[in-house]
This record gives C-alpha cells, structure tokens and sequence, in this order.
C-alpha cells in the first residue's frame, strides 16, 4: 500500500504517519522506499492492526 493509502486506511496525516514510523515502542511496519515513496505490505499493516487489538483488548 501506498503512503497515502495507509494514512486513509487509519485516517491520520503524513505527519502522523512519520512520528508513528520514529516511534519504537509503536512498532509500525517500515516501508520499501522505491524512488522516495512508501509503501507497505498490507500483511505487515494488519498483523500491526491485530497486535493493537491484543493491547487494547488487555
């Protein structure tokens, strides 16, 4: 998925999506950067979102 195909996806800006890749603790996929733009594995975004689940849910 795109950069901002992820940012739809969770409704947040570029700037949202940055502090989230700085962030360690998060733990948010990193991106293949081909030609200065981002993109995700949709795998790695939704083992991400399941794992959000799991700490939420506790």
């Amino acid at each position: 998925m795109t950069a901002p195909q992820v940012r739809s996806r969770y409704h947040v800006t570029d700037m949202t999506l940055w502090r989230w890749l700085q962030n360690p603790d998060l733990d948010f996929p990193k991106p293949t950067i081909i030609n200065r733009r981002r993109y995700f594995p949709e795998a790695d975004l939704i083992a991400w979102e399941r794992k959000q689940a799991g700490r939420n849910a506790a």
